[in-house]
């Protein structure tokens, strides 16, 4: 270990080299504080000790800069350089104070002081004012005024610091009670920004909900108040027991050590525990597994990592409340208003009677999330009531799961018309959900690495509930009127929620997390006493919640047989309700950028389809020749109202077959009409563009000659402008023309709005369609940082279908730029003719299928040729995954 021996004095200062001399003493406090860092012991000594460095190292050039100054002015530290806590690139935050009778005869100095610290390197937060300045930029900013409550003397005329410390208490500026209340409202809009919840898969250990900032939050408001010089003053004042204390301090150190070992890894003043770095950071904790792939290591790690935030976020909440209560209620929040014989409200919040009544009355355990929910005014659980529901969990026993008042007490939870989410996060935060629904236990704090959901499993199940509750609610009828229609229809919400909260309770364990899920909710709704048709109603729901939107997104949906089966599947318009909106509740909770458009539409005619289906009845359902037909004739009659004449209508369908009419809508196909009746010879390739279809997304529609690497060259264009394909028709006609269209999206999910990108998209996909080449440019393709730690594994299935005489060819893989085209070319190499492609991409996961026969449109059921093809795509993308993980090293 290497150990610091220069004195820091004026002859530093005076030699030749004294800034690089500097700069080293520097680097070799770094390598020192670096190499005594251990992830398993405390930081508060590595943090402090590099505090107290750093004032060395400013006092001694405030003392040789500054000359006969530096006694007439003053350098104080703010911030968490003036609480002593310097993480390795932390921020290092000061302030000049300067007398009132201010000159400029001390100007040069500074300059010359900042100037130095800027030249070692220590990049400060700098201001420089007076004691009046200070005051006037503290009353207009709480922040300000937040800095310079934790301010610290490091060098200079001391009595400049303590007449700024006259200037700013409480009694002059910044009352306890309005400094309470701007507190609460900054926490409140910092939560905001991560939707409420700490159970982020990439967590802001500093900002996010139960991070570093709630602990300040607390120490700010209550140091406001009591001028209090440590949070350990909390329990002589009362507010916190030693066992809560310890607890505070404990998760206080946990941070701090996450914090500097991230500051380390990552070489800056990182707070963001992105999937970059949970997997070193999880070794470094000790949660290392040999069997990386399956992320158990990583799992564990942001379990521990979570159940820290939570415990934090719970004092956080019980503090801030106390706080309220004794700084700004007063003597009023002692007034109690009775509720019945196990609670009374004080200060609008519940409180037990006294501390046996959950040992008298277990079920009071639940009652009290039902009287929130029933009286609106409440604001929620007093504190010394929450740490009582907490030493009270194991009350929730066998026989409490077991008795039929305790189950009604919970269904009926799930029946009231307001609070039900805020509940359940209630219920979740102070660990009853878990003691209730022991397999709920399970799925806290649980990580989810499929590369599109950003929440814990738990989390994510809460904001599924909470969409569900929005579609029952006017205020929020303007997001998904659709949704909200539709709701009107549901008889009993309450199986709508319950399904929401089992439909992922098995992840994580061994089997389908879906079927698996499906026996837990079948179990707990014959406890619960619902009726047989309620119980599989819900069981059905938890079984089958994925199989609305792999049908929307990997079938033809426009296929009357494949409409046919999906309907046999839901059965009646009751399921179909009640699993559409369960769906979208479900994709919406997973990752809000997720929803667009496109999956809107999607779901909305896969429902409208299956609803026609269900009420015409599924013994005589709609057949492919009435779908063409009812096709044909609305396109007819739409060409004809726009001017086109029967003879040429009858002329541009001629060579194309009845599958060209099933698989479009009579828009597209009057749209396709036009642009082929009025084009000759010489203008193809054609290729256009409809910037908003019925489904939510752009069409690109190309028409030329059939040639073999139009699917490749079309792809390659498409991925390489940044567009996502969402879904490929291939069609070629009798006079072997090709009727190629692709639905696409802009890579963030929105819908290509500007002209000229339309123009753009159009004139290079003709030039290269035209040319047989794509340029080589920079691809916009981006690939997601989850991607590239979290690969899904690839993989190749085939499939039969028997109603179209086809093979489908199903991929797995982790999505990059160039796979469509990649694949496009293997199909040209193996004489393979490709159909139709239904393109899946969630997050970073492509789950594409691709409808393909050989050449002499014969389904390759060959297993030989079969394993050929798969070695061969296996082959192609490994090499890409390689490629890809030489890069990051």
């Amino acid at each position: 270990m290497t150990t610091l021996h220069k004195p820091i004095n004026a002859a530093l200062f005076t030699a030749p080299d004294s800034l690089q001399q500097i700069k080293q003493l520097l680097k070799q406090k770094d390598t020192e504080l670096r190499e005594k860092f251990d992830p398993q012991s405390s930081v508060s000594g590595l943090i402090k000790e590099k505090s107290d460095f750093i004032d060395l190292i400013l006092t001694g050039c405030w003392q040789y800069f500054l000359g006969k100054h530096a006694h007439h002015l003053c350098l104080i530290a703010v911030g968490g350089y003036g609480r002593r806590e310097l993480f390795p690139y932390s921020d290092i935050d000061i302030v000049v104070i300067l007398p009132a009778e201010d000159t400029d005869s001390h100007h040069q100095a500074l300059a010359n002081f900042f100037t130095f610290l800027w030249d070692i390197g220590l990049k400060p937060g700098q201001s420089v004012r007076t004691i009046t300045q200070c005051v006037d930029a503290a009353v207009s900013d709480q922040t300000i005024m937040t800095s310079l409550m934790e301010n610290r003397l490091i060098t200079g005329d001391s009595s400049l610091h303590e007449a700024l410390l006259t200037q700013i208490t409480p009694d002059k500026i910044w009352p306890s009670s309005e400094f309470f209340a701007a507190k609460m409202e900054e926490q409140r809009l910092r939560y905001a920004k991560f939707h409420d919840t700490a159970y982020n898969l990439e967590p802001n250990i500093k900002e996010g909900p139960g991070g570093l900032r709630d602990r300040q939050v607390i120490s700010w408001v209550f140091k406001r108040h009591y001028n209090a010089s440590s949070i350990r003053e909390l329990t002589h004042y009362g507010f916190l027991p030693e066992s809560e204390y310890m607890e505070l301090v404990a998760a206080l150190e946990v941070l701090w050590r996450i914090r500097y070992a991230l500051h380390l890894l990552t070489h800056r003043a990182e707070d963001r525990l992105i999937f970059d770095y949970q997997r070193d950071l999880a070794q470094q904790f000790g949660f290392s597994t040999d069997d990386q792939q399956r992320n158990e290591d990583v799992e564990q790690f942001m379990q521990f990592y979570f159940k820290t935030v939570l415990g934090l976020e719970r004092l956080n909440e019980m503090l801030l409340q106390l706080f309220n209560e004794r700084f700004v209620c007063g003597e009023s929040a002692s007034t109690a208003t009775p509720i019945n014989d196990k609670f009374i409200a004080i200060n609008g919040y519940i409180e037990v009677v006294d501390e046996t009544v959950f040992e008298r009355h277990p079920l009071a355990l639940l009652e009290i999330f039902l009287l929130l929910e029933q009286y609106p005014s409440f604001k929620g659980v007093r504190a010394t009531t929450i740490r009582l529901i907490r030493k009270s969990l194991h009350l929730i026993d066998d026989n409490f799961r077991q008795d039929k008042a305790a189950n009604r007490l919970f269904i009926e939870a799930f029946r009231q018309p307001r609070g039900i989410t805020d509940q359940l996060r209630r219920m979740n935060r102070y660990g009853v959900l878990a003691a209730y629904i022991p397999c709920f236990a399970n799925i806290v704090a649980r990580m989810q690495y499929d590369l599109f959901h950003i929440y814990t499993v738990d989390e994510h199940t809460l904001f599924v509930i909470r969409n569900l509750r929005r579609f029952a609610l006017d205020k929020h009828s303007d997001e998904l009127p659709f949704c909200n229609t539709i709701f009107l229809q549901i008889a009993k919400p309450e199986l709508l929620y319950l399904a929401g909260l089992f439909h992922d309770i098995a992840k994580g364990r061994k089997g389908d997390h879906s079927a698996v899920g499906e026996e837990l909710a079948r179990t707990f709704c014959s406890q619960h006493e619902l009726s047989p048709h309620d119980t599989n109603l819900v069981a059905w729901l938890v079984r089958n919640h994925l199989i609305m939107s792999m049908t929307a997104q990997r079938k033809d949906i426009s296929d009357p047989e494949i409409i046919h089966q999906f309907a046999q599947t839901v059965g009646s318009i009751e399921y179909l309700n009640h699993l559409y909106l369960l769906t979208v509740a479900d994709i919406r909770a997973t990752n809000p950028e997720l929803w667009n458009a496109w999956k809107d539409a999607l779901l909305k005619e896969l429902y409208s389809a299956t609803h026609n289906a269900l009420r015409i009845g599924l013994q005589s359902p709609l057949t492919t020749t009435d779908r063409v037909s009812e096709n044909k004739k609305e396109a007819e009659q739409e060409l004809i109202k726009l001017g086109i004449s029967q003879a040429d209508i009858t002329n541009a369908w001629q060579h194309v077959s009845d599958d060209y009419f099933l698989r479009y809508s009579a828009d597209e196909i009057a749209w396709h009409t036009i642009a082929i009746a009025s084009s000759s010879e010489t203008d193809l390739p054609l290729v256009l563009l409809r910037p908003q279809t019925q489904r939510g997304s752009a069409e690109v529609f190309v028409y030329t000659q059939n040639e073999e690497a139009i699917f490749s060259l079309s792809t390659a264009t498409l991925d390489q402008l940044g567009l996502t394909i969402l879904d490929a028709r291939i069609m070629t006609t009798l006079d072997n023309y090709v009727l190629n269209s692709f639905l696409v999206l802009e890579q963030s999910g929105e819908a290509i709005n500007e002209l000229f990108r339309e123009i753009h998209i159009c004139t290079a996909l003709r030039n290269n369609l035209r040319y047989h080449q794509v340029k080589e440019h920079k691809n916009i393709h981006r690939q997601s940082r989850q991607a590239q730690h979290f690969p899904i594994p690839t993989s190749v299935e085939f499939l039969t279908d028997p109603l179209n005489n086809q093979t489908i060819m199903e991929l797995v893989t982790t999505d990059h730029a160039g796979l469509l085209s990649k694949i496009g070319r293997i199909f040209i190499k193996q004489g393979i003719s490709l159909h139709s492609a239904k393109i899946s991409t969630i997050g970073s996961r492509a789950e594409d299928m691709f409808y393909i026969t050989d050449t002499q449109l014969q389904p390759i059921t060959d297993a030989a040729k079969q394993r050929q093809i798969r070695e061969e795509i296996l082959k192609a993308l490994t090499a890409k995954k390689s490629a890809n993980h030489k890069a990051l090293r």
